[in-house]
């Protein structure tokens, strides 16, 4: 997923922040559109095309009030055999920074393949003052069928991570990270309970190396080594609209 909040060791995994540049046009906005290479789709420390590589790209638009909005898609697979092939990303939110305080809030919608029925949206907030930042990600609503005993209510699934970054040699950004995953819906488009996924990244002009790691116990005819330490090489590219 990439979102202006997606701030999650791999850039191309989109992720992240909207990297964008000045244009002299469109209501004192900006647009820009991105599109990465990395040879292992990571979210949230599971991976998302069963450990294989992923295309990804989007646009985003960007108003000098803080608001901002964008689409992402990347190829994704979750067994070898199954009905998914996209991720397809839409959202929307407000960011700014007071008194040295980053602040970022919005909404973010999920599509896959329509006949996955798994579509799902959160919303998110985050704070951050310097190189460190906290964000929390609330389930907002699904299409998804909750089954026996599941509750796929609103903010009844989270995702919490605490993320550090600071410059090192001459414009390399190292970046370490530590999130937890929780609630029926993450079980259930998971495969996996509540966990804890952590990781650290370096990255320079676009180039990103990230080694991530869970504590799942990733078992059964399907596994994804989701338990063991995953290493990614990521590029991306951004482009003035």
């Amino acid at each position: 997923m990439k979102t202006s909040t997606k701030r999650t060791l791999l850039a191309a995994a989109i992720s992240s922040a909207c990297l964008l540049t000045a244009m002299p046009s469109y209501a004192e906005g900006s647009f820009t559109a991105n599109a990465s290479a990395t040879s292992n789709y990571i979210w949230r420390g599971l991976t998302q095309t069963v450990n294989e590589a992923a295309v990804q790209g989007g646009i985003d638009y960007a108003h000098e009030s803080g608001f901002y909005a964008g689409t992402w898609a990347s190829n994704v697979s979750y067994a070898s055999d199954d009905i998914y092939s996209y991720e397809h990303d839409m959202y929307f939110g407000f960011s700014g920074e007071s008194d040295g305080i980053s602040y970022d809030f919005g909404y973010l919608y999920y599509n896959y393949d329509a006949e996955a029925e798994f579509d799902f949206a959160e919303v998110y907030g985050s704070v951050g003052m310097g190189g460190l930042s906290l964000t929390v990600y609330l389930l907002a609503h699904t299409e998804a069928d909750e089954g026996e005993g599941q509750d796929f209510g609103f903010a009844q699934a989270s995702y919490t991570s605490l993320d550090y970054s600071m410059e090192v040699l001459n414009g390399t950004e190292l970046g370490f990270h530590v999130g937890y995953h929780e609630g029926d819906f993450a079980e259930a488009f998971n495969g996996v309970e509540g966990y804890v996924d952590y990781g650290v990244s370096i990255a320079k002009d676009g180039f990103s190396f990230a080694i991530t790691g869970t504590d799942v116990d990733d078992v059964g005819a399907d596994a994804l080594d989701n338990d063991e330490l995953k290493f990614t090489v990521a590029y991306s590219v951004d482009f003035e609209l």
